[in-house]
């Protein structure tokens, strides 16, 4: 039987961030440096498949830290969390290892410092979203603002206007965050804007290759997590550029093949969390019903890379 013939477009850059490739490895030196049970508060990275093969290493996933034994090792998410969170692990004496990516930390050190010079903050961000409650808990009650549409904007608050700055979740939309930033500015003129931009430079990469393709596609698939945001953003940009289908998909199983019916170009990306055996899976599940021709549609190139904390430097080292 001849197959349909099918373009698909593969998005460049795609797939796991230097924030995600660090969290991940420091759950796999910590399992190395002190063996199983590990525990993580909070999936380490928003994605079943890379938190269900750490589970099978020995990674204990769960919510707060009065579930982990005060005798075991705890890391924290990528996502970063609330001061009290390692305030408590150090007055129960647990080893503990922060996994937040370091462009969150940027974000965390930036509150901090507005705060210390007598500014409220207000931060964009999804309510309820682990690095939303992360940041806004490096500071005390009624410290930062919440807004998460320009509606909200017309609805704050303020301790005083001239004494503002705005501060973001890393993976935001970046045309939505736009639309937000400038109904801050038209209310608030004296506002303070982070002195680099907040949102991370792979949710921004990873948006604009989406929106490279979105014009030529009849289809987009984004491999990621319904708790992932940068994922789901990918989603939303897909179809804001233009592409009346886009779905996200956690990996081949969950593809709509009927949804698809008919389609001559597919794009494919992957968000942040999700890592490359998933983008291969989905090309293989597609070259059993198509002729698939792949086109590399490359935006920009990545070379971030960040250091693991000095306590599993060792375990790293000798992992070669």
């Amino acid at each position: 039987m001849t197959l349909p013939p099918l373009t698909l477009y593969l998005a460049a850059p795609r797939g796991f961030c230097a924030g995600v490739d660090r969290a991940i490895k420091i759950v796999e030196l910590a399992l190395r440096k002190w063996g199983a049970p590990v525990y993580v508060r909070h999936e380490i990275v928003h994605n079943k498949f890379v938190v269900d093969a750490l589970r099978a290493q020995g990674a204990v996933f769960v919510e707060e830290l009065s579930d982990c034994p005060p005798d075991r090792p705890v890391i924290f998410s990528a996502h970063g969390v609330p001061k009290s969170v390692p305030a408590e692990a150090a007055a129960r004496q647990m080893i503990a290892v922060d996994a937040t990516c370091p462009l969150v930390t940027k974000v965390h050190n930036e509150a901090a410092r507005h705060s210390a010079n007598g500014l409220q903050l207000v931060m964009i961000g999804h309510a309820g979203h682990p690095e939303t409650v992360g940041t806004m808990g490096q500071l005390p009650p009624g410290e930062v603002l919440l807004v998460e549409t320009e509606a909200d904007v017309g609805r704050l608050q303020v301790r005083d206007p001239a004494r503002l700055a705005f501060i973001t979740q890393t993976t935001l939309s970046v045309d939505d965050t736009a639309g937000i930033v400038a109904a801050l500015q038209a209310r608030f003129p004296a506002i303070e804007v982070p002195h680099k931009e907040d949102i991370c430079y792979a949710t921004t990469n990873r948006q604009a290759a989406v929106k490279a393709i979105a014009p030529r596609i009849d289809a987009l698939l984004v491999i990621g997590a319904p708790n992932s945001s940068n994922s789901m953003r990918l989603v939303e940009v897909g179809r804001g550029a233009g592409c009346a289908y886009a779905q996200l998909v956690q990996r081949a199983a969950d593809i709509d093949w009927r949804a698809l019916d008919g389609i001559s170009s597919l794009g494919l990306t992957a968000g942040a969390s999700a890592p490359e055996v998933l983008v291969n899976e989905v090309i293989d599940a597609f070259r059993d019903r198509f002729a698939v021709t792949v086109e590399l549609v490359e935006t920009a190139q990545e070379h971030v890379e960040f250091k693991v904390p000095r306590v599993l430097r060792m375990e790293q080292e000798a992992a070669g």
